[in-house]
Order: C-alpha cells, then sequence, then structure tokens
C-alpha cells in the first residue's frame, strides 16, 4: 500500500494487533482497503449487517445508539488506532448493535467480512485479541456505569474532558483543544445537556477552559484534576 508506514504505525497502537510479528501485520495491512470519509458519514447503523470492520487511522468517529424518543446516547469517542466493526471477526457475526458516525473528515484501514475471516483462519491471533477487545470494552461500560453511581455529574464531566484531551485532544499554544459539542460531553459523562453547559459555563469562569461551537479548551487541565476527584 502506498501510505503502508502510517498504516503500520497505527497498527502497532492497535490492540487488535497486539504481539504479532510485523511481518504478520505487513500481511494483513495489506489486504486491507483505504478509504478517505467525510464528517457526519454513518460507517456503521445499529441493526445493519457487519460486512466491514475499520481501523481509524486520522480523524474523529463516534459510536452512540439512540432511545426510543430519539434522544443520542454517545457510547465512545473512536480515535486513530480504535476499531469500528469488531463482530466482523465471527463467522455468522450478530448486526451492528451501535451507530458510528464520523465526526471529522476520517481515513480508515478497511476489509471486508471475507477478507478479514480469512485473515483470522490465517492468524488465530486476530480472533483471540478481538475477544481481549472485546472484554475491555466491557470492562469500560462497567466502569462507566459504577461512576453513575458512586461519582458526582461535576467528577464525571472532569474525567470525560481528561481522558478526550488525553485520547483525542490538539495540543495548541493556547491549551489542550477537543471538539465535540455540550450535547456529546453530556451523553458521555451520563449527565444532562443542561448540567454539561452549566458546568462548562462554570468552569469557563473560574479559568479552567474556554468554549467556541463544538469545541472545547482545556487551559488548565491540572485543575480539572481536582474537579475530577
Amino acid at each position: 500500500m502506498s501510505n503502508s508506514v502510517p498504516s503500520l504505525i497505527t497498527a502497532v497502537k492497535c490492540k487488535l494487533f497486539a504481539d504479532m510479528d510485523e511481518s504478520v501485520l505487513k500481511d494483513i495491512l495489506s489486504a486491507a482497503k483505504v478509504r478517505r470519509i467525510a464528517p457526519k458519514t454513518n460507517l456503521t447503523e445499529k441493526g445493519g449487517r457487519p460486512d466491514y470492520m475499520f481501523l481509524l487511522q486520522a480523524g474523529r468517529v463516534r459510536s452512540y445508539i439512540l432511545t426510543e424518543s430519539g434522544s443520542e446516547v454517545v457510547l465512545l469517542w473512536i480515535v486513530p488506532g480504535d476499531i469500528i466493526g469488531l463482530v466482523s471477526l465471527l463467522a455468522n457475526p450478530p448486526n451492528y448493535m451501535a451507530n458510528g458516525t464520523t465526526v471529522t473528515e476520517s481515513e480508515f484501514l478497511v476489509w471486508d467480512h471475507i477478507t478479514i475471516r480469512r485473515l483470522a483462519k490465517t492468524y488465530p491471533q486476530l480472533t483471540e485479541n478481538g475477544f481481549r477487545l472485546a472484554l475491555n470494552y466491557l470492562g469500560h461500560f462497567f466502569k462507566r456505569h459504577a461512576s453513575v453511581m458512586t461519582k458526582s455529574a461535576e467528577s464525571r464531566l472532569a474525567h470525560a474532558l481528561l481522558q478526550l484531551a488525553t485520547d483525542a485532544g490538539e495540543v495548541r499554544q493556547s491549551g489542550v483543544a477537543i471538539d465535540i459539542t455540550n450535547e456529546q460531553l453530556g451523553s458521555l459523562s451520563d449527565i444532562s445537556p443542561f448540567t454539561a453547559s452549566r458546568l462548562l459555563s462554570k468552569w469557563e469562569r473560574d479559568g479552567m477552559l474556554s468554549k467556541q461551537r463544538g469545541r472545547v479548551t482545556l487551559l488548565a487541565p491540572e485543575s480539572l484534576m481536582m474537579a475530577e476527584g
């Protein structure tokens, strides 16, 4: 592939490819196709057929479900090195369990179901790593559920901001910029958009961050660490 070097760098960070030799990684990556996808494009839809597995190389994707009332619940903020459509590793996969939509212009490595199944048979470590990755996601949601029961709204929002800053933030002279809306932040923190907006406004007055439409810039991450508790 023309961009095999950046693909290899991204793959090394991907937990799906943990403990794999470079020669194996190159074989797996050479079977993928590169796709560049515009912002606000649906990659997966809940209930849809899992025909593809995606490895995000550049950009941002949000994974979410819609409630019966049409409200969006953000499950994950997907960053380079993350996998979308992990169920495609299975011979008879269940339908996609969540929606995946690009937040920014994004670049992916994409394997169709037949190809990734062939690779999984050739390299059983893929399936084992996929199971470990699924357990990792499960553990993440255990912790998130526990935090709803034990942490304050302020603590959960501070934790979400700090995690996003680490995983998806862009370091600038002014601070660490995160492209996300108040509503998405609230959903990711399991708090209402009103509560998220109120807390962000308070932290802005305190000089901890600044807000623009669709963006939060952390000015004093150490202060948020105190709010996280």
